[in-house]
């Protein structure tokens, strides 16, 4: 079986990225009590005009399995990053497609993306209580807590920065 490959979304993608991310979302119990974050995520336009949204399709049928939402300092999206980092929001997989590679091949290619753009850091906030899944991924690819970036964008939304320092 061919693993998920990487790349930008198009226009033809925007309804399945963000059918799947509001899907994704919602299993994992982050849309509970939210105030219209659902739309947001499902503005996947408005996304890839302030950035870069990829997507990680499947290697042999081309179905798209997650996306993830890569910025710059300055973008509307970006939440956390300073001057020489990047940030990546969004990061997505189908509920129906989780366990195939698909969400750390997304963080694998921000970084990668990172890396060749020159930054020194990515940097992710994630909900406190995330899934576990996603924790440990962002664990073994090297991410740590930075509770300087924590910060709450709604009462009751806890989120907590996590950084990971590239090599030049």
């Amino acid at each position: 079986m061919t693993g998920p490959t990487v790349r930008p979304a198009t226009p033809a993608d925007h309804a399945a990225v963000a059918r799947l991310t509001v899907a994704a979302y919602e299993a994992d119990g982050q849309l509970k009590g939210e105030h219209g974050y659902a739309a947001v995520l499902a503005d996947v336009d408005t996304r890839a005009g302030a950035g870069a949204v990829l997507v990680a399709v499947d290697g042999a049928t081309g179905a798209v399995l997650g996306s993830v939402t890569f910025v710059l300092p300055g973008s509307p999206f970006a939440e956390l990053c300073g001057f020489g980092e990047a940030e990546f929001r969004m990061l997505a997989v189908d509920p129906v497609a989780q366990g195939r590679g698909a969400g750390e091949a997304l963080v694998r290619a921000c970084v990668d993306r990172a890396v060749a753009l020159g930054c020194t850091a990515v940097v992710i906030c994630v909900r406190g209580g995330m899934a576990e899944a996603a924790r440990r991924l962002y664990e073994r690819l090297g991410f740590e807590r930075a509770p300087e970036r924590d910060w709450s964008p709604a009462p009751g939304v806890e989120l907590l920065g996590l950084r990971l320092a590239l090599s030049g």
